[in-house]
């Protein structure tokens, strides 16, 4: 069945082939490229006798190209951020010191002899942060301690047990690899899994070992020393060698994410008053993934945050006070409740984007219209971000002055300017407008109450009755002495309502084709979709200040300072 002409349907057909077209052509004019290379290296190889050096060398060149890319990719990432190469360094130096143990013959010669158990907890323990380091040393730890003292109990009782000793050993095992296994996995358990793991691991090694060698209590305090040595290492190394703080990388992502977000709301509402449409829409925008769109990637990096958030606040609640950040239990969740309320604002960011990115889109004349309100709306809201990202950086309380008046001032505006325009924000033309003479001859047939006189001439907005005025019918007194109410139905009450036309049936005269107006509507009405998300956005500026105030006073934060 053919689509009408303006439907939806119509004219997302029209825009799918038009894209098609496009890449079609650019497809073509890429592969007629290759293929006109393709036969030039073929003939070039034909000319000059292609041999297997030829494809040696190339394969060689294109190994020497990829250490090339691998190396300029490292050097990047080091230039980017030199801690890395500081951590690199750290490791090595942690692994350096615990390896001399091997070269200790005295005092304890199984420390030299197990030292394979200290190295690995080097290896294991040392983390970028002294946050993620002393939490997952405490979790070592606490496993090897409690997994060792086990293992003792259970191995006495294994030697009383006889001819049954690896019966019941093997039983032990399997009773606390499955409930230890089966604990870790309750949620409020997922911080300590690394201490179940070595929980198991140390149990069935000493109960291993300790069967072959009849010494369970030697097995265990060794191991226990080495991996104590292990973890004192790698805690002494990281701090006292550039240390590097998880809280202070939790405190900056929060302030970071801020500007993020005000460029990326900045962005959107410039880019939707200049008409800002892309020709197709980035796969990786349709995906998910990272782009290089400057809207996009503003607040994906905000809302794809959390996870890191919440692993760097698992950390620096380790970490001793240090730094900006010297009083005993720092409110670190507080800074993690903040980033939450910028992600909300952020997804009213992400929604205005989608306005952009969205297949419907309201004509330029009508845009141009709110374009003063909508911008000054855009500029007081990043404003406000980056003034709370800059507070939140510098660890300072808000001022006297209430920071989101000038935003709510233009917001106020804009709702104004929305309510005076209201008829631009949909097709007026189908407005059911109540004409005082037809709802008075309707009103003949209903029940009378002493407020009808006073309702019946009353207007649902300024905007309905200059429509209304614009299009009154100078012959509507004669239309209702030739129509009696008795014979008028009920759905031709109001004059200017329209409707989808019927269908026609295949017999007789066919009907001509028929313009819908769906689409032009839809698009008028995405201007309204842009207008209420970014008052919406306005409203949930609240609760971020909120959050950011308790930050502040949590934290101690410094007065500010008034210029």
């Amino acid at each position: 069945m053919a689509s009408k002409l303006g439907s939806f349907r119509h004219s997302f057909t029209e825009k799918r082939e038009k894209e098609k077209l496009i890449s079609s052509n650019s497809d073509f004019s890429a592969n007629g490229y290759e293929e006109n290379d393709q036969e030039e290296e073929k003939a070039t190889y034909k000319s000059c006798g292609y041999s297997w050096f030829s494809v040696i060398s190339d394969k060689v060149e294109a190994f020497f190209n990829k250490l090339k890319y691998v190396g300029v990719k490292a050097w990047e990432m080091g230039r980017s951020d030199p801690r890395k190469i500081v951590f690199s360094a750290k490791m090595g130096v942690a692994l350096v010191l615990i390896s001399l143990l091997i070269f200790f013959k005295e005092p304890i010669e199984e420390l030299s002899q197990y030292s394979v158990w200290a190295i690995l907890t080097v290896v294991v323990v040392f983390e970028f942060s002294i946050g993620a380091t002393l939490s997952k040393g405490f979790n070592r730890a606490l496993g090897t301690l409690s997994a060792g003292g086990l293992a003792l109990g259970m191995g006495d009782m294994c030697q009383l047990a006889g001819d049954w000793e690896e019966a019941v050993i093997i039983l032990s095992i399997f009773v606390i690899g499955f409930l230890a296994t089966y604990a870790k996995l309750y949620p409020t358990m997922k911080p300590y899994e690394y201490g179940f793991r070595v929980f198991i691991l140390t149990y069935c090694f000493i109960m291993v070992s300790g069967y072959q060698t009849k010494t369970f209590l030697n097995t265990a305090v060794t191991r226990f020393i080495l991996i104590a040595l292990g973890a004192g290492v790698s805690l002494a190394v990281n701090i006292f060698i550039y240390p590097i703080w998880a809280g202070e990388d939790l405190h900056n992502l929060v302030s970071k994410n801020f500007m993020g977000v005000a460029s990326s709301l900045e962005e959107c509402v410039n880019g939707y008053l200049h008409c800002l449409e892309y020709e197709r829409v980035p796969s990786k925008i349709l995906a998910y993934e990272a782009s290089d769109d400057p809207v996009y990637s503003g607040y994906r990096s905000v809302v794809q945050s959390t996870s890191q958030e919440d692993a760097l606040m698992g950390f620096a609640i380790w970490e001793p006070p240090h730094g900006r950040y010297k009083m005993l239990r720092y409110p670190w969740k507080n800074y993690v409740k903040v980033a939450g309320s910028l992600r909300h604002c952020a997804f009213t960011v992400m929604s205005l984007h989608g306005c952009i990115l969205s297949e419907i889109q309201a004509p330029a004349e009508r845009r141009q219209v709110f374009c003063s309100e909508l911008q000054r709306v855009g500029t007081a809201g990043a404003k406000v971000l980056r003034e709370l990202g800059t507070k939140v950086k510098m660890m300072e309380k808000l001022g006297t002055s209430d920071i989101l008046f000038e935003v709510h001032e233009a917001a106020e505006d804009l709702q104004r300017k929305v309510d005076r325009k209201s008829y631009l924000l949909v097709n007026s033309n189908c407005w059911e407008i109540k004409k005082p003479s037809r709802l008075k001859e309707a009103s003949q047939d209903l029940p009378t109450t002493n407020n009808d006189d006073n309702n019946i001439y009353k207007y649902n907005s300024l905007s309905e009755a200059l429509l209304d005025l614009q299009s009154w019918d100078a012959t509507s007194e004669t239309d209702i002495k030739t129509i009696s109410p008795a014979h008028t139905p009920s759905d031709r009450i109001f004059a200017k309502q329209r409707s989808l036309p019927t269908r026609r049936s295949g017999k007789g005269h066919e009907a001509p084709e028929e313009k819908s107006d769906t689409y032009e509507n839809a698009s008028v009405l995405s201007l309204a979709t842009f207008t209420s998300l970014l008052i919406e956005f306005v409203a949930r500026l609240q609760n971020l200040v909120d959050a950011f105030e308790e930050l502040s006073e949590k934290a101690n934060f410094k007065e500010p300072v008034d210029l």
